[in-house]
């Protein structure tokens, strides 16, 4: 598979892109809404909430921090998660303009 090339789209484009990658996994999603419900930090109950073995979670807890939708504090031997508000809003902003386009086409 080649390079995306992604030097060659716009800011708000590649973070759409990336957003839309990371939403597209269901246990993401999963982890995500379990941290607005507890609505605080999370340090180890993730796998027993969400059904998968650490490591998979580890890598999806990743993928969500590489993005700025979840922060980690590092307490004794654990990290612990929570929702980053400042860019949770920033990443709502982006895709809301997105998604509030109006569609203008006369074809089909």
């Amino acid at each position: 598979m080649g390079l995306t090339k992604s030097e060659i789209f716009t800011e708000q484009q590649n973070q759409i892109s990336q957003i839309a990658k990371v939403f597209g996994h269901p246990a993401r999603v999963a982890i995500l809404q379990y941290l607005f419900k507890i609505n605080s930090c999370i340090c180890g109950d993730l796998v027993d909430e969400i059904g998968l073995a650490q490591p998979t979670i580890s890598q999806h807890l990743k993928e969500l921090k590489k993005i700025g939708l979840i922060k980690g504090n590092i307490e004794g031997t654990s990290i612990c998660y929570c929702i980053d508000k400042t860019n949770w809003s920033q990443m709502k902003a982006v895709i809301s303009e997105f998604l509030d386009q109006d569609l203008n086409m006369t074809c089909c």
